[in-house]
């Protein structure tokens, strides 16, 4: 059944509990946050525990869902085999969950400007946030999409911290390690990062931001001048 509210018709928009595949898909998110380890790490936790409280908050408003229409981009076309590699791993009950939804998603760039590379493999998609389908103005959760292969260019979020959580494929951060379905990574506020992916299958990563509401808003997102090799 697609959940997408209609707001055409002069009806009231839905609210949150009218579309169960959305609660569910939150649901999942939550428990990410809520159960799975932080490794030790305080500052993860603390993170956590933001997004689970804020998270929680949302849920517990009900709030109207924003009609915003399902769009595509060109990496959208690997995104049936994400969904499946996200079933067959760790993540299968979000890869489930998020497949209920996905003749729903908004994928977009974010940026005003992207080459024709990266728009090719890059996309992401808002679930919760300022921009919906789940309002929320303390918190925004989404979806990004890589296709094989790719480099995402180094960038930071000024304000805004970050964390994502793999769902399917093989990806490194900083050239630092490789993450697997079920790892948490985190970014601080202006903490830069770059992210490659492997070059046989998608990758699919979960993202949350927390901020002020304002930054939340317009996150004025920008990619950081290409460095020369030392």
């Amino acid at each position: 059944m697609n959940q997408t509210p209609d707001l055409t018709d002069g009806n009231e928009a839905p609210r949150l509990m009218d579309c169960p595949n959305w609660v569910y898909l939150l649901r999942e998110i939550d428990s990410l946050y809520r159960f799975w380890s932080d490794g030790g790490s305080i500052p993860i936790r603390s993170h956590r525990k933001r997004v689970r409280d804020r998270l929680s908050a949302t849920i517990a408003k009900n709030p109207h869902l924003i009609n915003r229409p399902a769009t595509q981009k060109p990496v959208t076309a690997h995104f049936p085999r994400a969904l499946d590699l996200g079933e067959r791993a760790a993540m299968q009950g979000m890869a489930r969950a998020l497949r209920e939804v996905k003749d729903c998603l908004s994928w977009e760039y974010g940026y005003e400007k992207v080459s024709k590379s990266l728009g090719q493999k890059y996309a992401y998609c808002e679930i919760l946030g300022p921009q919906g389908p789940v309002q929320c103005d303390t918190l925004i959760l989404g979806f990004v999409l890589f296709a094989p292969n790719t480099t995402y260019p180094q960038h930071s979020h000024q304000d805004i911290e970050e964390s994502y959580v793999s769902i399917s494929g093989a990806w490194s951060e900083n050239n630092t390690a490789v993450y697997a379905p079920g790892s948490l990574i985190f970014n601080r506020p202006g903490d830069e990062h770059r992210i490659t992916t492997g070059d046989r299958d998608p990758c699919l990563l979960a993202y949350a931001w927390v901020g002020p509401g304002e930054r939340l808003a317009e996150p004025q997102m920008k990619l950081s001048a290409a460095r020369k090799p030392k």
